[in-house]
């Protein structure tokens, strides 16, 4: 695992634009895993300024959902579809069409996952999966003691979670749906390179529990050690309690300039 310290959440969006980047001109039809939420909105503005441009061509590329809430259309305006399309598709130019996700309406949610599951391997699996975290280390919506070698499966959200995604639904805890498909651990583990970006103190205890902590399902975000390419881009606020930053600060200034991340 690759842990890179920047200096705010701006400089760890334009270091992932660079290597999503890269990634399109060795593979311009790559499979680009993305997350929702605020975190992870600087690399999208910085992907799509680079697209704006000229910088990289993204006509062939394809996008590839983490999560969704079960319940709700595809076209309610908080579902994780309709917040990919406005925040991720539309900015990037990419139609509908390049879109892969699970149905969160579905009547038969189990088959919905097991064909979403099925849909990312034949494609021929993620090429670079963004990932946040939570306060609890979760990825995706893989709760503490999920399963590390879970599949794209239903989850009930803790009541924490539900509590943090309120602010979406205008602060109204009782239209915060219960459920999720997310992609599971094992899932989200079969990406070619995973990047987990953190920003904030709140974040701190989880990135010292991800990167130096033991392995465990109660922080679902250290199955990322297993991982043969996995980078994870901090703040100094969320690497305020890694002990050994000053070591990652060292490596990464020191690596060669042809490595990326």
């Amino acid at each position: 695992m690759e842990v890179v310290i920047v200096p705010d959440a701006r400089a760890g969006g334009e270091l992932i634009a660079d290597a999503l980047a890269q990634l399109l001109r060795r593979t311009p039809d790559a499979l680009l895993g993305v997350a929702t939420g605020s975190t992870p909105l600087p690399i999208y503005q910085a992907l799509a300024a680079r697209v704006r441009a000229g910088a990289v061509d993204i006509t062939r590329a394809r996008i590839a959902q983490l999560d969704e809430y079960v319940g709700l259309p595809a076209d309610h305006p908080e579902s994780y579809r309709s917040v990919l399309r406005r925040e991720v598709l539309e900015q990037l130019g990419i139609g509908m069409d390049a879109f892969l996700g699970p149905d969160g309406a579905a009547e038969d949610v189990r088959a919905a996952c097991a064909t979403y599951d099925r849909a990312l391997a034949e494609a021929g699996g993620v090429d670079l999966q963004i990932l946040g975290i939570g306060t609890d280390g979760h990825i995706g919506f893989n709760e503490p003691c999920s399963s590390l070698a879970s599949r794209t499966r239903i989850k009930t959200l803790t009541e924490q979670t539900r509590v943090d995604n309120a602010r979406f639904f205008d602060g109204d805890l009782s239209q915060v749906p219960h459920h999720v498909i997310t992609q599971g651990i094992g899932t989200i583990l079969e990406a070619r390179h995973l990047v987990l970006l953190a920003t904030g103190e709140g974040k701190a205890d989880a990135v010292a529990a991800t990167v130096e902590g033991p392995v465990a399902a109660v922080c679902p975000a250290s199955a990322l050690q297993l991982h043969r390419h996995a980078t994870v881009v901090v703040d100094e606020a969320a690497a305020s309690k890694l002990k050994f930053a000053d070591y990652f600060r060292h490596t990464y200034v020191n690596k060669p300039d042809w490595q990326g991340i």
